[in-house]
């Protein structure tokens, strides 16, 4: 790959050795080379982790895996904004381009943070379909096209975090319990859609009927700007507010016809 000696590409990292040490700010600056992405530009940094003075540092340490924004492994804070760094070009970018760690999940170190949270949302929501034993149990229901189209993108969710960091209803790593965030509600929608899902809905509309469920939305609509696979986030918990309600009044019935 040709590159080219007058353009230098500006980088400041938030660095952390650990939860506890104390964090710092490092710049870099790499030779520009065409269709760089911000992985390519760590990876560089990886291979010659020098400092734009000169010093030499340690490599920086992030989390990547599918590198073509299918995993959501790579989401940093790029500019300020949650973002795959996988997907997102450089020259798209304002220089000195900053990357920080997401700051509503555990840090690990420099800019990989645990989001184990993430995928306890994902259990208490029992978002997966539930079969009887690993036989064939042959062709299940059928759903309309127009369902599949809507499911489909619903589906394309990789629990990247973006959602989780834009939402002002979330809080901080070091916060308390508190809402679950958009991705677990829209995966509630997805699977309760299903034929076979649709036999436990109500478990999955009860387990957001909790504290840290739907009612914590405050409609800021941040998630939907931030989803780097457009996902309509927005649209999935106005139906859980109207699925929830219904679902309370199915649970009161139920609680008056056992008295």
């Amino acid at each position: 790959m040709a590159t080219d000696s007058s353009r230098i590409i500006k980088m400041r990292i938030k660095r952390q050795d650990s939860p506890d040490a104390p964090s710092r700010w490092e710049d870099f600056e790499i030779p520009w080379k065409p269709n760089m992405n911000v992985v390519s530009v760590l990876m560089e940094i990886r291979a010659h982790p020098v400092l734009a003075n000169g010093q030499t540092t340690t490599p920086v340490v992030w989390e990547s895996v599918c590198l073509e924004e299918v995993c959501g492994a790579c989401t940093m804070l790029i500019n300020g904004v949650a973002r795959q760094a996988c997907s997102t070009l450089i020259d798209s970018l304002e220089q000195p381009i900053k990357l920080e760690p997401l700051t509503k999940f555990p840090l690990v170190r420099d800019l990989k943070v645990d989001r184990q949270k993430l995928f306890e949302h994902l259990k208490q929501v029992h978002a997966w379909i539930d079969i009887d034993g690993v036989f064939d149990l042959g062709p299940g229901p059928r759903m309309s096209q127009h369902k599949r189209d809507w499911a489909y993108e619903l589906s394309k969710c990789m629990t990247c975090g973006c959602c989780f960091e834009a939402c002002p209803n979330t809080k901080r790593a070091d916060g308390p319990a508190n809402f679950m965030g958009p991705a677990p509600l829209s995966q509630v929608r997805l699977f309760n859609a299903h034929p076979t899902g649709a036999m436990h809905a109500g478990v999955r509309l009860n387990a957001i009927m909790n504290d840290n469920g739907v009612s914590g939305c405050g409609n800021a609509q941040n998630c939907v700007r931030v989803c780097p696979k457009s996902i309509p986030l927005t649209t999935s918990i106005a139906d859980m507010n109207r699925q929830t309600l219904k679902q309370s009044f199915k649970n009161a019935l139920g609680s008056f016809g056992g008295k």
